[in-house]
């Protein structure tokens, strides 16, 4: 499994969906893990993006899906970064 780190930025519908329904950021976690991608940690943020996702993916493909699905609420914005292991790497420019 790859890690993947998502940004979020709210849009004026977003924000206000979840002010009514903090809940709702739970609700939209449960959607992105039965779409085959583990939520590993989140954090809210203050500064150009409100969240920090840590993802777990089989692969690319799978997480530009969720992008792209999440995208078209048309409540928020993503931005998707590959993480590589510091470890691993290394390793890649060792060899």
């Amino acid at each position: 499994m790859a890690t993947f780190l998502m940004l979020s930025t709210l849009g004026p519908d977003g924000a206000a969906t979840l002010r009514q329904n903090p809940d709702r950021l739970k609700a939209v976690n449960a959607e992105v893990e039965s779409m085959g991608v583990k939520v590993r940690q989140q954090w809210a943020l203050l500064g150009p993006y409100d969240f920090c996702t840590v993802l777990e993916a089989p692969d690319e493909r799978t997480v530009a899906k969720v992008a792209i699905e999440l995208g078209a609420r048309g409540t928020l914005k993503t931005l998707t970064l590959t993480a590589i292991p510091v470890d691993e790497f290394i390793s890649l420019i060792k060899d």
